[in-house]
């Protein structure tokens, strides 16, 4: 299921305010060693086009990777976004305002989990990248 467009979200201390004009891609928690270590466990996120994704605040962008960085608040820390070169931006689910009509899809880089969990349920949990749930990371 796609969240309608027109969607707000935002950091914890409201210094970076982002609108989504869009349709998000349903979220997928990302259980890799980055998304753990950067939230402090897996991380749940949606995407949408770039394009479609207008930012106010000064966000800060990490290089995580050679491919990729991690845009966050400044002011409070909040873990905002994830940023590949593919045509979609990544946004973290739990960033969004009020009520989405979002669900989650699936888990990706399930190898990688945390030992301390599990996974349960009946979605897709594949062992690392899957093409057809996440954001393409290359164009």
């Amino acid at each position: 299921m796609q969240a309608a467009a027109g969607v707000t979200g935002g950091c914890l201390c409201k210094a970076v305010t982002y609108r989504v004009s869009g349709a998000l891609r349903p979220v997928i928690a990302c259980h890799c060693s980055q998304c753990r270590k950067t939230s402090g466990h897996h991380v749940a996120a949606t995407s949408a086009p770039r394009d479609s994704v207008v930012i106010a605040g000064n966000v800060i962008w990490y290089g995580s990777s050679d491919m990729a960085q991690r845009g966050f608040c400044g002011t409070c820390g909040s873990n905002l976004f994830w940023d590949g070169p593919g045509t979609h931006l990544s946004i973290f689910a739990g960033t969004l305002d009020g009520t989405t009509g979002l669900r989650l899809a699936g888990h990706i880089f399930c190898a990688d989990k945390g030992d301390y969990y599990d996974i349960g349920g009946r979605l897709s949990c594949v062992d690392g990248a899957d093409p057809d749930m996440t954001t393409q990371v290359i164009a």
